[in-house]
């Protein structure tokens, strides 16, 4: 495993939110620990799906996968990334739409 902090970190976390999805299963997981079948089921998508996402999040290191008797929980690695998620939502922005599409993408 390797550590990492500043820039890395926010690179790292950019990169899993670049996904709705992914975006979606850390905005749940900062509520609550959760398991793959339910979170496939409150996302609408498939258990192969979920499973991919989740093995993105944990390979950025933003989820940690805890053994819970025969199955496994998913959380966040770290609670104050729970924190960053509902300051982040919390933030409006002005946004140029000649820049940027609804879903976040650049234009430029």
């Amino acid at each position: 495993m390797q550590t990492l902090t500043h820039a890395p970190v926010l690179a790292r976390f950019g990169y899993a939110v670049s996904d709705p999805t992914r975006a979606r299963i850390l905005l749940a997981l900062a509520d609550a620990p959760a398991y793959p079948s339910d979170l496939a089921d409150a996302q609408a998508v498939s258990r192969q799906s979920m499973s991919n996402h989740l093995a993105c999040l944990r390979g950025c290191g933003l989820v940690v996968a805890v053994p819970d008797g025969r199955r496994t929980r998913y959380e966040l690695a770290d609670a104050r990334l729970g924190h960053a998620i509902r300051d982040l939502i919390g933030v409006v922005l002005a946004v140029d739409p000649a820049c940027c599409t609804p879903d976040g993408t650049c234009l430029a």
